[in-house]
């Protein structure tokens, strides 16, 4: 089962986040509260790409215990620790 759907709402919470970031820059923030809510960004993406990683190993292994190929989800899985 694929982890597209969440990740995309994560990801679209994350693009309102940014937003309202520049809302906050454009109000003269104090830049400790900016950075707070920057760091809180860093964060979520950081966990958009653990639910990658977790999807891509799970559809791995799923593909190894039915014999599947392999290929083309360890690429994928490669291409994207290679990224982190």
């Amino acid at each position: 089962m694929s982890k597209r759907n969440e990740i995309s709402r994560r990801v679209a919470r994350i693009h309102g986040h940014v937003h309202g970031i520049n809302k906050m820059l454009d109000a003269n923030r104090p830049y400790p509260e900016i950075a707070h809510q920057v760091i809180a960004v860093r964060a979520a993406l950081d966990k958009v790409i653990q639910l990658m990683v977790d999807d891509l190993v799970k559809d791995c292994v799923s593909k190894a215990k039915g014999k599947g190929p392999l290929t083309d989800s360890l690429k994928e899985l490669q291409a994207v620790a290679a990224t982190i």
